[in-house]
């Protein structure tokens, strides 16, 4: 993985709010001999948070 770029923001459209993340990734692969695979996979865990009473 040679570099991330990650860009989240908030989008209201009627009364309901997304939330929008744009993820930018790029990936090289070398070998000498054999087979190499650049994967371009990405894990997101979205947690929403406890509203403080």
């Amino acid at each position: 993985m040679l570099h991330t770029k990650i860009k989240t923001f908030r989008q209201r459209i009627g009364k309901n709010r997304y939330l929008v993340i744009q993820i930018f990734q790029s990936a090289v692969a070398k070998a000498e001999s054999g087979n190499v695979l650049a994967s371009n996979a990405v894990n997101v865990k979205i947690y929403k948070q406890a509203k403080n009473k």
